[in-house]
């Protein structure tokens, strides 16, 4: 999925400004949401005026689109570093781990993720919830693929569904992440990405 903004090769500074748009829009978006953030609030934010903005972007629309990308690029890792092969028992459980930390590190705040934006625009913005289910299938095949190599190397059954498996992954994920934001807790979050793990371990070569 290609970013949709105006393309162009940029030089470094304009590469530097338009982080510095996209960083500030993300920022606006985590506190006050997508449709709290006007675009008058990401150029005051990004220290840029309106030719800069829109030199880089057509709109509000075009940016909240390339936010989207952003994000799937940049958030399916919950920690840091960046996490390439989910592709063992252990990295999994890296995973998971890294996910758990970072909501107790931010504090369950909301941020501008995937998930935020799915819940405020895939409902009422059908280009946004295509870009939106496109970053998540990005998503489902990073675990997928690390789940195949599992398979071949016969640590999981012949017969696991690794697509049910994959989804699985991310739906207590995605889901764990909400409840825990909203509760303020983070045993939401723990309870559905252990039970999820334990899921795949009972597809394992050596369960039972």
């Amino acid at each position: 999925m290609s970013e949709p903004t105006k393309t162009r090769r940029l030089t470094p500074k304009g590469q530097a400004t338009r982080n510095r748009i996209f960083d500030a829009a993300t920022g606006l978006i985590a506190r006050h949401g997508v449709a709290g953030t006007g675009i008058d609030d990401v150029r005051a934010a990004a220290g840029v005026s309106g030719s800069q903005l829109y030199h880089y972007f057509d709109g509000k629309q075009a940016l909240i689109r390339a936010v989207i990308t952003r994000q799937a690029d940049s958030v399916l890792e919950p920690g840091s570093p960046r996490i390439d092969a989910l592709d063992s028992f252990e990295a999994l459980r890296a995973w998971a781990d890294a996910a758990i930390e970072r909501q107790r590190e931010n504090d369950y705040r909301g941020e501008c993720d995937l998930g935020s934006l799915a819940g405020e625009l895939s409902a009422t913005d059908e280009q946004s919830r295509e870009d939106l289910a496109n970053g998540f299938i990005r998503w489902r095949d990073l675990l997928l693929n690390g789940l195949r190599a599992m398979r071949d190397r016969q640590e999981l059954r012949a017969d696991a569904d690794l697509d049910e498996l994959a989804f699985a992954l991310l739906a207590a994920l995605q889901g764990g992440v909400l409840l825990s934001r909203t509760i303020r807790h983070v045993q939401p979050l723990e309870a559905a990405v252990h039970a999820a793990l334990a899921h795949v371990h009972s597809r394992s070569a050596d369960h039972g």
